[in-house]
């Protein structure tokens, strides 16, 4: 099932994220499982974990129920600026009582090949036996190129059909990025997009309405096989749709 909720603009985007969430956290904890939920990088998701970390929300979230990976890294240290865990932590993580043991980052720092197979170990040992495992929650952004986690246009990490997690060489950028696949994201119970401002809304448009052109706008890939797909859009992105 997909779902595109139109919201005013990139706070109100936040909150429904936000609230999101502690909703889902709660109806699985009801069934004694930990929640598990995917982060992303981007402006929107900073502003979801700014919300998380004032006392009012954080307080309704059993922290320790919660294990928190991430679906995709740069090729950089934890505290580099560009770490999307150290956006994490400055935003979240150290703001609220969670237990080390629930972070599960993407070691960033290491060659990308080891860090993605580390990962994909780490995560497998998580889920147990799950052939594919299966994320309560995943929050993916969208660039204005149609890539989403770090699946960018004319990559190799498109096609990947057996890992989990790959790292992927981005030419356009000259750098390489660990991400998770196509598959993994596929297979969670729900995965959400947030996606604000202006310039996202012709891309958007595409990715939504277009022709399938998956090579080209990675977005087009995200469909939960047994799950929903919700878009969280302000005005502004949706403005073509």
């Amino acid at each position: 099932m997909t779902e595109i909720r139109k919201l005013p603009d990139a706070a109100a985007v936040a909150r429904a994220a936000t609230e999101l969430f502690i909703k889902q956290a709660h109806q699985t904890r009801v069934t004694g499982r930990p929640f598990n939920v995917a982060l992303s990088g981007g402006s929107t998701p900073k502003a979801m974990f700014k919300l998380l970390a004032e006392a009012e929300y954080a307080r309704r979230v059993h922290w320790s129920d919660v294990h928190l990976f991430w679906s995709d890294e740069r090729t950089v240290p934890p505290d580099h600026e560009d770490s999307n865990y150290g956006t994490t932590k400055t935003h979240l993580l150290d703001h609220i009582n969670i237990p080390a043991a629930n972070i599960h980052r993407i070691h960033g720092e290491d060659d990308p090949a080891q860090a993605a197979a580390s990962y994909e170990n780490l995560i497998r040992r998580h889920f147990g036996d799950a052939l594919l495992p299966r994320f309560d929650l995943i929050y993916l952004g969208m660039g204005d190129d149609g890539h989403t986690a770090s699946l960018f246009p004319h990559t190799a990490a498109l096609i990947e059909t057996e890992r989990l997690i790959v790292e992927n060489y981005v030419a356009k950028l000259g750098i390489w990025r660990i991400t998770f696949t196509v598959p993994l994201i596929n297979a969670a119970q729900r995965v959400v997009f947030l996606v604000t401002g202006e310039n996202k809304a012709k891309r958007l448009s595409e990715v939504i309405n277009g022709p399938r052109e998956p090579d080209r706008l990675p977005s087009q890939l995200i469909q939960p096989t047994d799950g929903e797909l919700l878009w969280l859009i302000d005005e502004a992105a949706g403005q073509l749709l």
